[in-house]
This record gives structure tokens, sequence and C-alpha cells, in this order.
């Protein structure tokens, strides 16, 4: 057999345009959706993402701003900045730009971002609320993941999802999105024995490793859901994800490819999640 193609790249094409349109629509109430952007230092592939990030917010509408600052930004001087964006009431959505510097402490400053601004979904509290069933933003690329399979009309109840990945940007969250939507739930990592074997039982199968090809043919069930995760720079310059999409794509029902899976997918929520925020703070039917 010859898996369908899940293609991100035209899902998130129609999500966008719809957002377009919410977009138009929250204006004319007055409300234009807005998103900070914040760039520490000068690491290529960032400056790359945030670019195409004030890319995508113009195309739909939102109101971005962009605050590059020098790698040897003072940690107290990028949370006066944050401060500062929490308290903008033309900023409805603040992005802090992973990694930071090494001096800089992650945690203290995802933590500084207002929950309510959080679109990421980083945020201690929006991670607490994912986990209990409770409304907020949540991350974006598991949140990718869910609407990719919604577009598709991939059931999730009742199916035995296995997530190879544990990190709290993807694995940790999409888990427990599988299982509000009654999914049955394994997660593997590197400890995990017989990992093939577990791998073998998924009906819905999310490789989100970082480890390029590790996901082989073998390891998939007949006719399973394979969604990939993975974006990693070969020695050769290509990119590749964490499953060997030839051998897996003669195996598997449905399959991203990697790029034009997730990756653009993940833009599109980080764009739904800016109108949100802004429909959350004004109090517009989130």
């Amino acid at each position: 057999m010859s898996a369908n193609i899940m293609d991100g790249k035209a899902v998130a094409r129609s999500i966008r345009e719809g957002l377009k349109e919410e977009v138009e629509g929250l204006k004319k109430k007055g409300i234009h959706p807005g998103l900070a952007v914040v760039l520490v230092g000068e690491n290529p592939a960032s400056m790359v993402y945030v670019k195409n990030k004030g890319e995508a917010c113009r195309s739909a509408g939102i109101y971005s701003e962009e605050h590059k600052l020098p790698e040897e930004m003072k940690e107290a001087d990028l949370l006066r900045l944050i401060d500062q964006l929490n308290k903008d009431p033309r900023i409805h959505g603040i992005l802090v730009q992973l990694p930071l510097p090494a001096h800089i402490n992650k945690e203290r400053v995802l933590a500084s971002v207002s929950p309510e601004k959080d679109v990421d979904g980083f945020h201690e509290i929006n991670m607490g609320r994912l986990l209990i069933g409770q409304e907020g933003l949540v991350p974006c690329t598991p949140l990718g993941i869910m609407k990719l399979l919604e577009h598709y009309h991939i059931p999730v109840e009742g199916r035995f999802a296995v997530v190879v990945g544990r990190s709290n940007i993807v694995g940790k969250p999409v888990a427990m999105m599988l299982l509000q939507r009654n999914a049955t739930v394994t997660i593997c990592h590197t400890r995990t024995k017989n990992m093939g074997e577990v791998c073998r039982m998924a009906d819905i199968l999310i490789a989100a490793a970082g480890r390029p090809g590790m996901i082989t043919a073998d390891m998939i069930r007949e006719g399973a859901v394979v969604i990939d995760v993975g974006i990693n720079r070969l020695d050769t310059g290509k990119l590749a994800g964490d499953v060997d999409f030839e051998s897996a794509s003669k195996r598997a029902g449905w399959i991203t490819p990697v790029p034009g899976g997730v990756g653009p997918m993940t833009i599109a929520m980080l764009l739904y999640n800016t109108v949100k925020a802004a429909k959350m703070a004004t109090g517009s039917n989130p």
C-alpha cells in the first residue's frame, strides 16, 4: 500500500485564510489582535523563524512587533521588557523565541509571561490547565497535530496512540490532548524497552524524539496514522524527520511529510492562539 499524505501546508493555508476573515471581523468590533515576538541574540534559525512568524501575522491582518535584543542582554532587562508587554493593551500574545543565551534562565523568563498572553502555551499555569482539562492556551505544535487529525477526519476516540518523545513542548502536551479526546495513550522515550513492539501496536503513532529516521517501517502497524514532528538538519544540509518516510509511507495508512507536514501547522496555531488570546482578553466569544 501507499500512504495518504497529510498536507500540512494546505491545511495551514486554509486555517490562516479563516483566521484572516476572523481578524477582519474583530477589527470591526474595535479589536485588533497583536503579537510581540522577542528574540535575544542572532541565532540564524531563530532569526528565520521570527521573520516567518512576522510575515504570517501580517498576512493574517494581525498586528506584529519584533523586539530583537543583543546576545549580552541582561536577564533583568529582558524581564522588564516582558513586564511592559504584559501591560501593553495592544499586545495579546507574547512569544519569547528559544533558545535563549546560556546566561539567561529560560524557566524564569517563560514564567514571567502572563498566562493570558502565553501564545506558546509553555507557562506552567497553561500546562496545568491542559492537564486538568480547563480552557487555556496550549502549545502550538501539539494543537497543530490535533487540527490535522480533525481535518482528515481521523478518529481518535477509542484508538491506541503512541507518542515517541516526552518533551514539555510536544510529547507530554500532545499525549494529554489525545487523552482528552478519549484515546488510550502510551509515551515512549529513551529508556523504553521493546520500543518497536510498542509502536507496532499504535493506531496513531507520533514521532517527536528529535532523532532522524529512528522510526522505521518495521515499527509501524499496517495502515497506522504516522505523524512526524521531527525536523532534523542532516550533514548534507537536507531536512529529515524522525520517521524514515520512504519505507514508512509504504506501510502507513496516513503520514505527514517533512518538510510540509507539522511545521506549517505550528505557525498557523501561533496565529490561532493569538486570535484566541485577543478574544479572551476582550470577552469576544473565545
